[in-house]
């Protein structure tokens, strides 16, 4: 057995998040952790909000809220909305937590013991009108490198450059669309990353199980050369800037950037599990204290690789001590809506809790998983996701777990039937069974997850086939041994599917549990033979159809959604 620490991209705290942020980070993590928990292995799902910098800023004060008071809410939202999604964390922290105030401000300190933070004196963008500096996300402007016109001062959203304010062409303040700005000097702390890098570029090359797009973005990181980082900012909700546990002198307005103290919130949300509820977090984060056993899996979009391969490493190496690296780094490409992006300060998709009023979770994890972005960019469309609902849950895995168990609950009373020896049809059934359940199990295990996907449908394919050589329906009254075996079958293969299905589809699967009374915890991966996993239930055993797994989408509905969120084009 394993101990697998896995984590997510943090979400932002400024809304509920798109079904963009869900399929790039959060489910693939979910689907992630329980499988490794259904193989046995001891798994910590660690994620939290992320609560500092401009973002939550600019959100409190368009809510008319204290920006404490709309954190709190919007934490609670949060948490709410993702385990209706049914992301399994063993705890949902948050970055303004006290844990992390005082992990952030401890390696800020032994950083500067090391020589790796200094304090500069700098240019920052003021705004004369607004009476304050501006940090980074408050400037908006023109993207020098694309041209985008609405590129942020730390980051363009379309061409994905990181940005310092002083870069964008006619800037302008996001707090009051003011033009009558300035250049002036402030005093910061800065990260000396340009003296990591070669520690850096080693730790990258020594990497072993990141995708060649995570792989990718750090080199080309670390071959246009790593610039010192600032680490601090002019405002007011953050973690405070210490000095011997006591606010530095001339920083007393300033707070640690967001980015800094953001990743730092993996270890303070485990130490924030560990008080709720007698854990160690140090066994699992610090390798003098048995962190060294653990497996680390970060998932994660795109354009937040660049952070966790070379911002956060810095300030876990730089450190000198003995804190856990990632072991395994899963980076998603983007999944974007009618060719343009999800976008949460433009409302542009569908979000997490507009997506479970138009239908359950199921659906949705379904397809984000089949289509994950992960070799490159992909398209959500209403018609696709039409498609592959009806195609893939309705028409093969609840087609063939409503017809067998009514057929069977109708012929046979709702007990599982004796039935004869198995013949030719089970016995390809067997092989068929092995083969895919082999290629499912080393693809969740590669976190291959449009592959994983496939090998899931294609079991379930292969039971509908299954039926159609068993024929149980023609033969029960010329032959009722031969069609109580396959209804027999049948009903064992609706465990099975299950048990493999849970990851991706855990309501379903729970469906599928209640119907043949078994208890959700005998949920586990099938390791047995493929002729013992179907023969496991035995005869006599009474089952219950379900209601109908999934009704298909009609066009209607399709014509609907796309007036209420648009799409077309």
């Amino acid at each position: 057995m394993a101990r697998i620490l896995i984590t997510s991209a943090l979400p932002y705290i400024n809304g509920v998040k798109h079904l963009g942020n869900l399929a790039g980070s959060m489910l693939p993590a979910d689907v992630h952790a329980r499988f490794m928990r259904a193989k046995g292995h001891e798994v910590l799902a660690i994620c939290a909000t992320d609560e500092h910098g401009t973002p939550a800023e600019l959100a409190a004060a368009k809510a008319g809220q204290d920006v404490k008071a709309y954190c709190d809410e919007q934490h609670e939202v949060q948490r709410r909305v993702g385990e209706a999604f049914g992301l399994s964390w063993d705890y949902f922290g948050r970055t303004s937590s006290r844990q992390n105030a005082e992990l952030t401000q401890h390696f800020a300190e032994v950083l500067e013991s090391k020589g790796l933070i200094a304090e500069v004196t700098e240019q920052q963008v003021y705004s004369i009108d607004d009476g304050r500096f501006l940090p980074d996300r408050y400037v908006e402007g023109t993207c020098p490198n694309c041209g985008h016109e609405k590129a942020r001062g730390d980051q363009c959203d379309n061409c994905g450059k990181l940005l310092d304010p002083v870069d964008l062409i006619e800037p302008y303040s996001a707090i009051s669309g003011s033009r009558n700005l300035e250049v002036r000097d402030t005093r910061n702390l800065q990260l000396k990353q340009t003296v990591m890098e070669p520690r850096i570029r080693a730790w990258v090359d020594a990497a072993q199980g990141w995708p060649p797009l995570a792989k990718s973005i750090a080199y080309k990181w670390l071959d246009e050369g790593l610039r010192d980082r600032t680490i601090t900012r002019d405002l007011s909700w953050g973690v405070r800037v210490t000095k011997d546990g006591e606010p530095r002198e001339g920083f007393e307005n300033k707070v640690f950037y967001v980015w800094f103290d953001a990743p730092i919130g993996y270890i303070a949300a485990t130490a924030e599990w560990a008080e709720a509820t007698g854990g160690d977090w140090e066994r699992w984060w610090r390798s003098d204290k048995g962190a060294e056993d653990v497996r680390y899996v970060q998932f994660m979009g795109k354009d937040n690789v660049a952070f966790h391969t070379v911002s956060f490493p810095a300030t876990i190496l730089g450190s000198e001590e003995p804190w856990k690296t990632v072991d395994r780094l899963k980076a998603f490409n983007w999944l974007n809506w009618y060719g343009g992006k999800f976008s949460t300060s433009e409302n542009r998709g569908v979000f997490m809790d507009q997506a479970l009023d138009l239908l359950p979770a199921d659906y949705w994890r379904w397809y984000l998983v089949a289509n994950a972005p992960e070799s490159s960019d992909t398209q959500f469309t209403w018609e696709h996701f039409q498609g592959t609902v009806n195609k893939d849950l309705a028409d093969v895995l609840g087609n063939f777990v409503n017809r067998i168990l009514r057929f069977g609950a109708s012929r046979f009373d709702g007990h599982i039937p004796k039935g004869g020896e198995p013949g030719e049809a089970e016995r390809w059934l067997y092989d068929e069974v092995e083969t895919r359940l082999a290629a499912i199990a080393a693809h969740h295990e590669a976190m291959d997850y449009r592959k994983a996907a496939a090998e899931t449908r294609a079991l379930w394919a292969a039971g509908n086939e299954y039926l159609t050589k068993a024929e149980p329906w023609t033969h029960f009254k010329t032959d009722p041994e031969r069609a109580a075996l396959g209804v027999r079958t049948g009903v064992n293969l609706c465990r099975l599917f299950a048990m493999v299905s849970a990851p991706i589809l855990p309501f379903t699967s729970a469906k599928i549990l209640d119907a043949l009374g078994l208890a959700h915890e005998d949920l586990h991966w099938p390791e047995a033979s493929a002729e013992e996993v179907l023969t496991a239930l035995q005869p006599g055993r009474p089952f219950t159809p379900p209601d109908v797994l999934f009704r298909k989408i009609e066009d209607e509905q399709v014509a609907e959604w796309t007036e209420r969120f648009g799409g077309e084009g």
